[in-house]
């Protein structure tokens, strides 16, 4: 039976922006193009080995070829620009609602909203060099070491904070799907555009249908197309930000 009513939800967050109100045709629509997109998906019987294998082999090339000599770079500008540690720890959901913590460099003042609060555009929060790790995804490199112990993937959903994933499960349906896969370091939504700050829920529901899609595509190619798609998304926008500053 349909009532003209409007669905209101009262959540007592103020750090957070809340997600605007959704009447019921618009969240009967959202139910129908995620049960379009969300079906049953079993990858071929190989394909989590092969992944497990595949992330354990990139994530140990990189911490030993790469982060070895960036990371003693990175502590001395991060340490030289502000006070604090090198390290930001974030405890974030990962596979199956299970808590792990996530690795990052700082690239903001220490701050008490750091857990609750995302960060924005021209956030003033955001450090002279965290600027520039953040564009270039330099501070998510030690996430290569989540990878390596199996909390996360190189390609998967990404994870959100606790905070976050506790409040879009209240307000947004089918939210707790993106769940059902191991969070990666880059995603189906990331290649998409759809980075950073979470802009009101309609944003958010792409966002999700496209973590979706990605559940119910897995499979070895997708996971090398996103994984090259983002190296190509981070080199172009590395050279786009060091061509503006000079």
């Amino acid at each position: 039976m349909e009532h003209n009513t409007t669905l209101e939800f009262t959540v007592d967050r103020p750090q957070i922006v809340p997600i605007p109100q959704s009447n019921i045709s618009n969240i009967r629509y959202m139910f129908q193009e995620i049960n379009q997109l969300y079906l049953e998906h079993k990858p071929a019987a190989y394909y989590y080995t092969a992944k497990r294998i595949v992330d354990i082999a990139i994530s140990s090339i990189f911490i030993l070829l790469v982060m070895s000599w960036v990371t003693p770079i990175l502590a001395i500008l991060i340490k030289l620009t502000s006070k604090g540690p090198v390290f930001f720890i974030q405890k974030r959901t990962g596979l199956m609602g299970a808590e792990f913590n996530c690795y990052k460099f700082r690239t903001m003042y220490v701050n008490d909203e750091a857990d609750i609060k995302q960060v924005s555009i021209n956030d003033k929060r955001i450090t002279t060099i965290g600027k520039f790790l953040r564009i270039t995804h330099l501070d998510e490199t030690p996430q290569f070491f989540n990878v390596f112990l199996g909390e996360m993937s190189i390609v998967g959903p990404r994870p959100h904070m606790l905070y976050h994933t506790n409040y879009y499960s209240e307000v947004i349906p089918y939210y707790n799907l993106r769940l059902e896969v191991k969070p990666g370091m880059t995603g189906m939504a990331q290649i998409k555009d759809y980075i950073g700050e979470i802009n009101g829920e309609r944003e958010l529901r792409k966002r999700i249908q496209w973590d979706i899609y990605y559940m119910k595509n897995r499979s070895m190619l997708l996971d090398i197309q996103i994984l090259f798609t983002t190296a190509l998304k981070v080199v172009t926008k590395a050279s786009g930000f060091l061509r503006k500053e000079k």
